[in-house]
């Protein structure tokens, strides 16, 4: 059985006309993917930027911008991603199930799918990601081995090949903050 899935707060907050800081949003982050092939995913985006130094003056919101997993060019994309244990979908996903998921994601290209891929969910993304494990535990997986990780441990993925593989019995938290990035 999947645990409901726990929003995910978002706080945005601006100086208003005369200087002073104030929160103009505050509740759960309305954009919010989930995989139908793994029952309890959930990438909900909080933030993005199109280019360095970002805008911070102002009081759109950015979630308009088209979704996709990598960031715009030369911007960023903050997301926070629950992943189900594995065991809820591994032996039901193929190329179809991935493929969908990578489409909904707005990143087809992205997948490195192979019935031979030490997981399904392989990908690799021009991107230079921060992830920090806020809740559970988690495996890295990339083409030569497998990393172990728990809450506080944070990876620098440095657009490499990989996926992230949920074995515990419980959801996992990680946050993602990834910027554009070149060879």
């Amino acid at each position: 059985m999947t645990e409901e899935i726990k929003p995910v707060r978002r706080i945005v907050t601006v100086d208003d006309d005369s200087g002073q800081s104030v929160a103009i949003h505050d509740g759960p982050a309305p954009d919010v993917r989930t995989d139908p092939a793994r029952p309890g995913y959930a990438a909900t985006r909080i933030w993005v930027t199109d280019g360095t130094p970002a805008r911070i003056a102002g009081t759109s919101d950015t979630l308009g911008a088209p979704h996709t997993l990598e960031p715009p060019p030369g911007g960023s994309v903050c997301r926070i991603v629950t992943f189900p244990p594995d065991d809820s979908f591994r032996g039901k996903v193929g190329a179809r199930e991935v493929q969908a998921f990578f489409e909904a994601m707005g990143s087809p290209q992205a997948s490195t799918y192979s019935p031979n891929a030490p997981h399904p969910y392989m990908q690799k993304t021009r991107t230079l990601d921060f992830c920090l494990v806020l809740e559970g535990e988690i495996m890295l997986v990339l083409d030569t081995e497998e990393v172990r990780l728990q809450r506080g441990d944070t990876v620098v993925q440095r657009g490499t090949n990989h996926a992230w593989s949920n074995r515990s019995g419980r959801p996992c938290v990680v946050a993602f903050s990834s910027h554009d990035g070149r060879e």
